[in-house]
């Protein structure tokens, strides 16, 4: 109790006591005096044993009535009560740090000053090597040994990330170092995986280059004939060589036309989403591109069809006649006179529509075939551009196939022909029973 609540109570029992001992005599006042003070003892050892008890668990509330102890355990039991919850604030924010930590793409290591290992996220053990139970306290020199990166570390000249090659899982990968200090007695390491960005980096440059070369090409053809036509005297071309010019430049003129439209296309189908499509027969639009080929083909090949008319997808008509004419365009391109294209279009055992195209033309070697899609390349540069082509439809025709769910699956052999298919998948398939089934026509020379 109070101190002023104890003395209170000290001169009441006083003034009993002398009270009793006037009325009753004898020892009475002083017997009542020491039954007041073995009560005080008692309650107070009880009060003892309580705050003894409590403080043993100091953040469990305190017994209601402690006397003159609850001065003491009051304000004990609030600081323990604010540091309690200002742990269990801490201790969330350090979970929520290290599950942020944990879901980095990136490997993140602290090191103390010595670049001893503090800490590190999963992460770390696919690009690093690293396992925070088994490499806690290792320097992270004895993990990591790339001479670039010691010299890097040592240099204290950080405020560029270091760029190296390290294998990872037996590929080669391209990998991104930034060491920070975070404090005065620590460090912090971050390690990227950035060989999928190198690769884009090193696509746009060949893009840009290979643009600017593409169009750079007719341009060039372009301005010789105009300046020839410029500068010679009206008398000095005749009629013929002045129309030869002429068809010259509107050739140069629409291949130009023909990548800035392929270019459009490309650019269309990457920031576009593909919205619901329709059921497409493709018997129509395979019948469209043949005549197409055909004509460029001007009865130098043999073609074979076999195609389902019943068998249909559910996809966009533009952009399927799109692919199906680049793939029927291409064979052509690129098989010699007297060879065959054959084009079918029917479902295999798994549901699955296919359609395929092939070819006994010159044949793609095994390591052009993954880049045989990519914008502008070419297997053979100046047969691509004798006969016509942008360098872009494989890259288009790609790009619709992954927006219809479907693959482009490639086989090929050098001067033994090649075979481009597109597979769709079953579920995408309608197929519509009627009478007359798929016929196997021959054309030759047509």
């Amino acid at each position: 109790m109070p101190r002023s609540t104890f003395l209170i109570a000290y001169v009441v029992a006083i003034a009993l006591a002398l009270g009793i001992q006037w009325l009753l005599g004898s020892v009475s006042g002083i017997v009542f005096l020491a039954l007041c003070g073995l009560f005080y003892l008692v309650r107070h050892q009880r009060h003892h044993q309580q705050t003894l008890k409590w403080s043993a668990q100091p953040t469990a509330a305190p017994p209601p009535d402690l006397g003159s102890y609850d001065e003491i355990v009051t304000p004990i039991y609030k600081y323990v009560r604010s540091r309690q919850n200002e742990y269990v604030a801490l201790r969330e924010l350090t979970n929520n740090v290290l599950s942020a930590a944990q879901a980095l793409p990136a490997a993140a290591v602290t090191l103390d000053k010595s670049f001893q290992i503090e800490w590190c996220n999963a992460q770390s053990q696919r690009l690093l090597d690293l396992l925070y139970e088994k490499d806690k306290g290792y320097n992270i020199f004895n993990i990591i040994r790339l001479p670039e990166f010691f010299d890097y570390a040592q240099s204290r000249q950080w405020s560029r990330p270091l760029r190296t090659r390290r294998e990872i899982g037996g590929q080669v990968c391209s990998l991104q170092f930034q060491l920070t200090q975070h404090s005065n007695e620590g460090y912090l390491l971050l390690c990227q995986d950035i060989t999928q960005l190198e690769k884009l980096q090193t696509t746009q440059r060949d893009f840009v280059a290979n643009v600017s070369h593409e169009i750079r090409t007719p341009l060039t053809v372009l301005i010789g004939f105009l300046e020839t036509l410029r500068d010679l005297p009206h008398e000095a071309l005749t009629k013929e060589q002045r129309k030869q010019y002429e068809e010259l430049m509107h050739e140069q003129a629409q291949r130009m036309l023909a990548i800035v439209a392929d270019l459009l296309t490309l650019s269309t189908l990457e920031s576009t989403e593909i919205v619901d499509g329709t059921i497409v027969q493709l018997a129509p639009i395979i019948d469209k591109a043949a005549v197409q080929a055909q004509s460029i083909s001007r009865e130098s090949h043999a073609f074979e069809f076999s195609v389902d008319p019943a068998l249909a997808v559910v996809g966009q008509m533009n952009e399927l006649s799109s692919a199906v004419t680049n793939l029927l365009t291409n064979a052509v391109r690129y098989t010699p006179e007297g060879g065959k294209i054959t084009i079918r279009w029917d479902r295999n055992d798994h549901g699955e529509a296919i359609f395929s195209v092939t070819d006994t033309g010159l044949g793609i070697e095994k390591k052009d075939i993954p880049r045989i899609t990519e914008r502008f390349y070419r297997v053979d540069k100046s047969r691509s551009r004798a006969s016509g082509g942008t360098g872009l439809g494989l890259a288009i025709t790609k790009h619709i196939v992954i927006r219809h769910n479907a693959k482009l699956v490639v086989d090929s052999e050098i001067n033994k022909g090649s075979t481009f298919k597109i597979v769709f998948p079953a579920e995408a398939v309608v197929y519509e029973q009627r009478d007359n089934s798929a016929e196997t026509a021959e054309v030759a020379g047509a």
